[in-house]
């Protein structure tokens, strides 16, 4: 009897924890951020920038994690109703978890949260013809996430002065050749940026 009640329980404890997502907000482990995502929503401090034909306008296909702490950022963005695919690299700062890159400008980037098999919060700052524009991207590893989590995603671009009529919910976002770029006529060489 003891043998069961302690199986029955250790059966519970174990569902209990399948349930329950380990939001990580704090020294995350990049290397369980690789892989591919999508984009889901997009928020900025300039509405214009998140919006269609908006220089912040992409989908994200991967992330990799490289050895020298540095990120491979791999997207899609329509320019010119062309796809064309951009990859980027983030270079840690020497604040860590901190990343910068050059698009658009001079960027900045860190996770705020994540959860690895779920979802992935960045916030970023664009310095570009002396103006700083804050803004905040939440990328899944399905091509949806659930409302629990855009409402948390909402909140904190409310906390960092985003207003909700900022944020672009791209889930219903033409993807007709995103993320892979092949099935529309492309650049025949990607854009890249460094």
């Amino acid at each position: 009897m003891k043998l069961l009640l302690l199986c029955l329980g250790l059966t519970l404890v174990c569902a209990h924890h399948g349930e329950n997502h380990d939001v990580v907000t704090s020294n995350f482990d990049m290397s369980k951020i690789s892989g591919e995502w999508y984009t889901i929503l997009l928020a900025s401090g300039v509405k214009e920038k998140v919006e269609e034909q908006g220089s912040m306008r992409m989908f994200v296909e991967s992330i990799q994690a490289l050895d020298n702490s540095s990120l491979l950022l791999k997207y899609h963005k329509k320019i010119n109703g062309e796809c064309a695919e951009l990859i980027f690299v983030g270079d840690e700062t020497e604040e860590e978890g901190v990343y910068s890159l050059s698009y658009d400008g001079y960027n900045e980037f860190h996770v705020v949260e994540a959860d690895y098999n779920d979802y992935v919060i960045f916030y970023f700052l664009n310095y570009h013809n002396e103006e700083i524009t804050q803004g905040m991207e939440l990328y899944a590893r399905k091509p949806d996430v659930s409302p629990q989590i855009k409402k948390r995603f909402e909140e904190l671009c409310k906390n960092h002065g985003i207003p909700e009529e900022n944020v672009q919910d791209l889930t219903n976002a033409d993807r007709v050749s995103f993320p892979v770029c092949g099935s529309m006529q492309c650049a025949a060489s990607p854009a890249t940026h460094s």
